[in-house]
């Protein structure tokens, strides 16, 4: 082999065998502790050995780093749960909307208008929450945001009207989304840069499946009792998750001063405010469709293919799709149209199909802009949710008169095209990612001393 050949393949070699997590961000991580050139027995590892562990864990049991396995995975399972609380409501709204249209006397955009008001809010609720989980600690914050859930729920379900019922899901998108807006940052507390990626899976299952259970258990619900049942369903869920919020940790650890423990208080002087709205984000374009699609499909059903609005458990079988797609999106995850001219069951394979792919790409976003800003884990989980449910909002909001106007046909094929186009963000972010992480430098925050 050749001099040169064998300079092309040796491996890159680190020479500072300290760990700075931001420099890392910005010119590749470096996990393999054979790449470190000099001692580095110095750098803590994981216990096979094989990966540098980055950030590097303090010496204290406070650290949430060091905390065992069966700890963080009992604070993963309930943040997982309490992410999932938001769309399954979400998605029982949807399925309530034919009902209340009828009782209310509505059109069935009309009613529509409070699932694309909760959707809005949705999409707002992480950026608030994680700038106050930054300043007042993970739990204070997840504790109130939930018991205000749990109150909106209830609202929901006792709505004598629709402007009542309206102002209910509005409020309750605002604070029911503290589970999905401030997932990343209980990710990055807790976890390695390496366990990253299958621990986002579990979370992201968890948010991606929820819109499609919500709607398929309520349509079960509605076509055998009153559509309130399907809030008072979820007024009970969100009381579990609000029990429990007693068993989790705060996880908010500042390493740079480790004689403050656990939590900060407003006394504390390290409050960071993020500036972050400049660094570009990737915007989820497919998941427009996704949500635009699943907020409207019990309305084409009954529209287009003449499923009865008064026997909805028909609904609730063809919402299997999501379940199925979605599970073997999160299986492949974990290691690695024209519409009514068609049989509503090729539809719902290829809507599996698509709940598969997103799925998939989900844990993806979430854990390449996580490593890109390893500094900013919560901004990054409040820009992705927001992105994901605004764009939502936009397609939901302007679904219904859009196919009623063009047809299922031309509207999916736009969807489709404009999908599509997306791929070039990917091509763009591989052939120049890099130097854009250079150019664009670190998340910057204030502190207020």
């Amino acid at each position: 082999m050749s001099e040169s050949s064998s300079e092309k393949k040796a491996p890159v070699s680190v020479e500072n065998i300290r760990i700075n997590e931001g420099n890392e961000a910005l010119e590749g991580y470096v996990l393999d502790p054979s790449h470190y050139a000099g001692d580095v027995s110095t750098l803590k590892t994981s216990a096979d050995g094989k990966f540098i562990l980055i950030p590097q864990p303090l010496d204290s049991n406070d650290d949430p780093l060091n905390w065992s396995p069966r700890r963080k995975w009992v604070i993963v399972a309930i943040i997982a749960y309490i992410a999932a609380l938001a769309d399954y409501t979400g998605g029982s709204a949807i399925i309530t909307v034919i009902p209340q249209s009828i009782q209310w006397h509505l059109t069935q955009a009309a009613a529509q208008r409070a699932v694309v008001g909760n959707l809005f809010t949705i999409g707002a609720c992480g950026l608030f929450v994680v700038a106050f989980a930054s300043f007042f600690g993970r739990l204070p914050v997840i504790f109130f945001f939930q018991t205000v859930m749990v109150g909106t729920c209830i609202w929901s379900a006792a709505a004598t009207n629709f402007d009542s019922y309206l102002a209910a899901r509005i409020i309750n998108g605002f604070f029911c989304s503290v589970g999905q807006g401030g997932a990343l940052m209980w990710v990055k507390d807790l976890f390695f840069f390496h366990e990253h990626p299958r621990v986002i899976n579990y979370i992201e299952f968890s948010i991606i499946l929820s819109p499609y259970l919500g709607p398929l258990i309520t349509s079960f619900i509605v076509s055998g009792t009153t559509w309130r049942w399907a809030f008072w369903v979820c007024t009970i869920l969100a009381g579990i998750g609000w029990f429990l919020v007693f068993l989790l940790d705060e996880t908010l650890f500042d390493r740079s001063t480790p004689s403050v423990p656990r939590g900060t208080y407003p006394s504390y002087n390290h409050h960071h405010k993020a500036s972050c709205v400049n660094h570009p984000r990737l915007l989820l374009l497919n998941f427009a469709w996704v949500i635009g699609v699943n907020t409207t499909v019990a309305i084409w059903l009954t529209n287009i293919y003449g499923f009865s609005p008064r026997d909805l458990d028909q609904s609730g079988y063809f919402y299997f799709f999501g379940v199925v797609g979605v599970l073997f999106g999160w299986f492949a995850g974990h290691f690695l149209h024209d519409a009514h001219e068609w049989h509503y069951m090729v539809l719902a394979v290829f809507a599996a199909t698509q709940c598969f792919g997103v799925m998939i790409v989900t844990t993806a976003i979430n854990a390449y802009l996580l490593d890109c800003y390893p500094e900013g884990s919560g901004e990054v989980s409040a820009w992705i949710t927001a992105s994901r449910n605004w764009a939502g909002f936009m397609a939901t909001y302007i679904q219904i008169e859009w196919v009623t106007r063009l047809g299922p046909a031309k509207v999916l094929g736009t969807q489709a095209g404009i999908t599509f186009a997306s791929v070039f963000f990917m091509l763009f972010l591989q052939m120049f990612g890099k130097r854009l992480r250079q150019w664009q430098g670190r998340m910057s925050f204030g502190s207020r001393k």
